[in-house]
């Protein structure tokens, strides 16, 4: 449909004129005419930058099988791994899901994969991208020019814009593109040409209107568009200008306009020069015709690989031609579909149309280049030359290492301070408990009921500080687990780089909170009055507030989501709470447990807080004839078997255990990335 044929609409009178059927003609009866719907979209994306000669790719791919064994039961629960635990022949069985499947992508082109459920799209993606899951045995070669390809030397060549969006909404659309640059694009570029880029890009992707917009949460806050939300992704992936993008299904999700807009902007980027490959799902007629080659998939089969002319032509040879008037997408996915209860006949179909197409002269000049080009004819002894002749060691990180926490840490921080609501909960809780505690306990009088008064305030302000910062934080890694996976996976930053950034950002809270709370409620409730024993206290609570956090920080870095951390924590905290001194005297802890009581803070925090409280005090207000009232200081803290003199040893193991638990937490987050690695690889 050529973009500027018309149509005609209403006459100014409202009545529709036709000059051939009305008897005379009047300029009064002037026809409005406006463009019919076309393929067109803003001029201002076809501003992109060309790809130089030098620096395109042809990706290609040679005899790619991939298998799916059940080894390993889905379910990531190791109580679920035994209860499923199958014999050794069922264990190693394997289903063949792509089957010698090759083919090859060329610069200047936009390569879509079609095919019906269960075809092998996404499973020939994610193989092409190293992206396969654990339980994925890839065979095969991929190579880049010619040159094998390996997963790091890939991921720092390509883009990949995957289905769906993952971002951190609380930033804006100008925010997260800083963000982008930063640590994505490559070291020797300055500050000021990083930020042009983004503008750019902005500019290219037509997102100038709400670069200033939050991006979103759903159902916390009001963001952009889907539309807008795709597009973005697409500009955070050209912000590096890549030569090779791979798009899984971008166009899923959106409105025929909106999809549209996205295939016209893959077509704008191949035509620069990059290399396009992507799935997509029930394209229209109009995103069709957009194919500048199709690679249609079948039982894990290559049906077609060519443009779309020479698709007419070849099912025209098999005396299955599209119909007139028909969309070719659609006819070829049912053409190639399994349909239920008539499998075999399907089967048969299917398997015949790939034989052809492998016979043919398509088919076969197809399998010779991707052949030539994935090295097949230049191995020696086996062995493969890796991309740049380094075996292979390139790094995926554009960014050194503090250029990537600082661009985290200002990610983090700017996520902590936009999201007021939070932080304006939180210390709305913080005043509450201890105008609440402060005014419980007010005025205490130094004698035997205040002794017990204030060592059940001291106890309260541990379990406080506890509670509320482990539930705080219990959220921040297991909810941000999929953009840290993918981020990572990217060659973004790295872990302990992400761990530091995010964990630092929030110290600022995690300091003025605890002395807020112990300000506020000391002095209401007549703790010892001495100016260093007040400080000595909030010392100790910011330590204890921030042991708490630590142990928040390992949880949800062990936890794979919100609510399994949100049911795991306080299971855990019993124990610590209960070796604390103040419910289970340390003397009576069993033998067996005596391990756990050392990693108890409530138990350091406790008897910090009392010996800081009772050291000094002489005189404690007794009735006369009481022999249980303790008669000084000293007293009470033999009470609890406590020592004066453990009150340095006390606050070093409260930051030895800030230092245990965060690198625990480390540990459990890179545990993640190594289970999030790529696949086995082989090659025959």
């Amino acid at each position: 449909m050529p973009g500027d044929e018309t149509t005609p609409l209403f006459p100014k009178n409202g009545f529709s004129t036709d000059d051939s059927n009305s008897g005379n003609s009047s300029t009064d009866s002037t026809t409005y005419r406006l463009p019919i719907y076309g393929t067109s979209v803003d001029p201002a994306i076809s501003s992109i930058k060309p790809v130089p000669a030098e620096e395109r790719i042809i990706y290609s791919w040679s005899s790619i099988n991939v298998f799916a064994s059940n080894d390993a039961p889905q379910n990531n629960s190791s109580l679920m791994c035994m209860c499923c635990r199958k014999t050794t022949s069922e264990s190693t069985y394997k289903k063949h899901l792509l089957k010698t499947v090759s083919g090859i992508a060329y610069p200047g082109e936009l390569l879509a994969i079609l095919g019906s459920s269960g075809a092998g799209k996404t499973t020939l993606l994610n193989a092409l991208t190293f992206r396969s899951p654990k339980n994925i045995t890839v065979t095969g070669t991929r190579c880049v020019n010619g040159t094998p390809i390996n997963s790091r030397a890939l991921t720092s060549l390509s883009a990949y814009v995957q289905q769906d969006e993952l971002f951190i909404g609380s930033l804006t659309v100008k925010e997260h593109l800083k963000f982008q640059a930063l640590v994505r694009m490559d070291k020797h570029i300055s500050y000021d040409e990083r930020m042009q880029r983004v503008e750019e890009v902005i500019n290219e992707m037509t997102l100038s209107k709400c670069e200033n917009t939050c991006i979103g949460i759903p159902g916390r806050l009001k963001g952009i568009s889907g539309g807008e939300l795709k597009r973005l992704s697409f500009a955070a992936e050209v912000l590096t200008n890549p030569s090779l993008m791979f798009c899984d299904e971008p166009t899923s999700g959106l409105d025929s306009f909106m999809a549209l807009n996205v295939v016209q902007t893959l077509k704008n980027m191949a035509h620069a020069g990059k290399t396009i490959i992507c799935t997509i799902h029930q394209p229209s007629s109009e995103l069709y015709a957009m194919f500048d080659k199709l690679l249609l998939m079948a039982e894990g089969r290559i049906a077609f690989l060519g443009t779309p002319e020479a698709a007419d032509i070849f099912f025209k040879e098999l005396d299955a031609p599209c119909p007139k008037n028909y969309n070719p997408a659609d006819y070829f996915i049912q053409l190639l579909a399994i349909v239920p209860g008539n499998e075999e006949p399907c089967r048969n179909a299917v398997n015949m149309i790939c034989d052809k197409f492998h016979r043919s002269e398509v088919g076969i000049k197809v399998a010779l280049d991707s052949a030539m080009m994935s090295g097949e004819f230049l191995r020696h002894n086996d062995t493969e030359v890796w991309i740049n002749g380094n075996n292979g060691n390139v790094s995926p990180y554009k960014a050194s290492w503090c250029a990537q926490f600082r661009a985290v840490l200002w990610r983090s921080w700017l996520s902590i301070i936009k999201e007021p609501l939070m932080v304006r909960v939180r210390l709305f809780q913080t005043i509450l408990v201890s105008l609440v505690l402060g005014a419980i306990y007010y005025g205490q009088v130094i004698n035997q009921d205040g002794v017990m008064n204030i060592n059940g305030a001291i106890f309260m302000f541990l379990t406080n500080m506890t509670f509320q910062n482990v539930f705080a934080v219990i959220s921040v890694f297991s909810a941000e687990l999929p953009i840290f996976l993918r981020e990572h996976k990217n060659g973004m930053y790295r872990t302990d780089v992400y761990f530091l950034g995010k964990t630092l950002a929030d110290i600022p809270i995690f300091v003025f909170l605890p002395i807020l709370f112990i300000s506020i409620c000391y002095f209401l409730i007549g703790l010892n009055s001495e100016m260093p024993r007040f400080f000595i206290a909030c010392a100790v609570i910011i330590l204890v507030a921030n042991v708490a956090t630590s142990f928040g920080y390992l949880i949800s870095c062990a936890s794979s989501t919100i609510s399994m951390a949100l049911s795991v924590g306080p299971p855990l905290l019993i124990p610590f709470l209960l070796f604390g001194g103040f419910l289970l005297n340390i003397e009576s802890i069993p033998i067996y447990f005596e391990w756990l009581a050392y990693l108890s803070w409530f138990k350091y925090g406790n008897e910090a807080l009392l010996v800081n409280q009772w050291e000094n005090v002489t005189d404690i207000q007794c009735p006369p004839g009481n022999s249980t009232c303790p008669k000084d200081g000293q007293v009470v803290l033999e009470y609890y078997n406590f020592k004066p003199d453990h009150l340095v040893g006390d606050i070093l193991c409260l930051c030895g255990l800030i230092v245990l638990f965060r690198f625990a937490a480390y540990i459990a987050l890179l545990w993640k990335t190594f289970d999030d690695a790529e696949p086995k690889t082989a090659s025959y």
